[in-house]
């Protein structure tokens, strides 16, 4: 994959990056960003990957409940309750009219993990974002180099599209750097969802040993506060040291389901324990664990957004982690977590849970860059017309992207954002000499700071060495999970894509695949093809 040269276009002071000790990364256990696997072959390949879990009996005294295991193969119950965004999907773009394609970064991948919960239920998946899809696996772009200008690099590579061969197939990689800001540790309110729709063994008892793994991992600079809600909400814990691991997981371990789901209430006493607790240089997060079922008091993707967003300035993030089935509303989840400056994943498995909350939190909670927005400019003399695949509901009008006051994605150290186009030659060149396919725009904001007046963009042109006939293993498989993301979502423009096409790509470019998601996804498309 081509790494691109970048213009600078000054707009601020760029923020000033440090490594720090292993002991610091403990704030970004809250990451949320999974990457992870479920079933089978699934389980036992996370759990055989050396990750840093304590055993069953570090994480305090009391029984550990049984754990459902994934779910087995057949129909759903009738009266599924699910809700999902019904964005929809972006058509060509005739670059001589709109040459410019302007959207949010997203590190979401909950789109993944719902979609492999619900084809190993053996239900045809609904919700699918292609772009969680394809940012649920790990790829290799280089990263920034130490006391690099900006706190990411750019790469991009060029290949015919697997589905249809009159085009052509961009692949752009925005790769944060691994090195963190110092912190002065982490001011943590978990807010869980208690009510009655959790009362089921894949939500509350997996959710309790989700945060025991968590909570494993912080010491005495963290504090830990504990808010549940249902038909009102209580707060269990008020900045409890990190270390006091016992008493955390006895308060998880003890938590029971009942009544009914005021989430905004529990929102609200959630923000006011993280901002009376608010450390200074710290990380500051309020993690809201449910089924996102709220029917009590505001509850609509709506009126929860404006709270969010009212508080958004206080400094205090917050993310989301969905749960369970049935009766999921992945909206509301997706929504929060976007509008608070956070991340959503959902949780299947105790397995996802130890990708999430353990193994990625030196990688992805640290923020090295606030509200990334992309602005890719295709070149008419080389592209004729343009489709951003996924990001649907992640698109921005052309002028937000120099609009300081609209919020867009956060990248954490060492987190990775990907995204595609699929572009049509153009017929005949019009005026100008010029090879490039695109330049790359990107702005962002130093994590530290509220000024809005304070983003630095950056120039990635994306030129005609870009394109290869021999695309990279990465390219490879990104592809495959783009074109079952296709199919999944029944896209107008999945052209010749085909599930043979999708396992045969995949099972060819698995690379090192050291947690094997890369072989459980061609297990998933098999799976998916008795569902087809």
């Amino acid at each position: 994959m081509t790494t691109t040269t970048h213009r600078t276009i000054p707009c601020a002071r760029p923020a000033r990056w440090l490594a720090v000790p292993l002991a610091t990364l403990v704030t970004a256990a809250l990451a949320l960003a999974g990457c992870t696997a479920d079933g089978g072959a699934t389980e036992t390949a996370a759990d055989g990957a050396n990750l840093a879990i304590p055993a069953p009996e570090a994480l305090g005294d009391m029984p550990v409940p049984v754990l459902p295991g994934p779910v087995p193969p057949g129909p759903a119950p009738t009266g599924s309750g699910e809700e999902y965004d019904d964005s929809p999907e972006t058509p060509f773009q005739d670059v001589a009219t709109s040459p410019l394609s302007t959207f949010s970064a997203d590190v979401d991948t909950a789109s993944y993990s719902n979609l492999r919960r619900q084809v190993n239920q053996g239900v045809v998946p609904e919700g699918v974002r292609i772009e969680e899809l394809v940012n649920y696996f790990d790829y290799d772009y280089p990263a920034p180099a130490p006391g690099a200008e900006h706190p990411f690099s750019v790469s991009a590579q060029v290949a015919t599209a697997p589905w249809n061969p009159d085009h052509q197939l961009a692949m752009i990689g925005v790769q944060a750097t691994e090195a963190i800001p110092a912190s002065a540790g982490n001011n943590i309110v978990f807010l869980l969802d208690v009510s009655g729709s959790m009362d089921e063994p894949n939500k509350l008892p997996l959710l309790a040993e989700s945060f025991a793994l968590l909570v494993e991992q912080l010491d005495d600079d963290d504090r830990v506060s504990i808010v549940t809600y249902a038909g009102d909400n209580q707060v269990v814990a008020d900045s409890v040291p990190g270390s006091e691991h016992g008493v955390l997981v006895d308060h998880l371990r003890s938590l029971r389901a009942g009544g009914s789901t005021g989430g905004a209430d529990g929102l609200r006493t959630a923000y006011e324990l993280a901002e009376k607790n608010f450390v200074e240089g710290g990380n500051n997060r309020v993690v809201l664990a449910t089924d996102g079922d709220f029917n009590v008091g505001p509850s609509s993707p709506e009126e929860l957004t404006e709270l969010i967003e009212a508080e958004r300035e206080s400094g205090v993030y917050v993310s989301v982690l969905g749960f369970g089935m049935h009766n999921l509303k992945d909206d509301t989840m997706e929504a929060i977590a976007d509008h608070g400056n956070g991340n959503y994943a959902y949780i299947d498995t105790l397995a996802e849970a130890r990708k999430v909350l353990v193994d990625e939190f030196g990688s992805t909670m640290f923020v090295v860059a606030k509200d990334l927005k992309l602005q890719v400019e295709l070149n008419p003399a080389t592209v004729g017309a343009y489709r951003l695949i996924g990001y649907d509901n992640r698109r921005l009008a052309d002028e937000d992207f120099e609009d300081d006051t609209k919020d867009a994605g956060d990248v954490g150290a060492g987190h990775s954002v990907t995204a595609f186009y699929e572009l049509v030659p153009a017929g005949t060149a019009p005026d100008g000499t010029s090879d490039d396919f695109m330049t790359v725009h990107v702005r962002y904001k130093a994590p530290e700071g509220t000024d809005p007046a304070s983003s630095t963009e950056a120039e990635f042109p994306v030129g005609a060495d870009a394109f290869t006939t021999a695309p990279s293993t990465d390219f490879a498989f990104a592809s495959a999970v783009v074109e079952l993301g296709l199919i999944a979502t029944r896209s107008e423009y999945r052209a010749g894509a085909s599930l043979d096409a999708v396992r045969e790509r995949a099972a060819g470019s698995l690379g090192a695949d050291p947690y094997e998601l890369r072989a459980e996804f061609v297990d998933l498309v098999e799976a998916y093809r008795g569902l087809a």
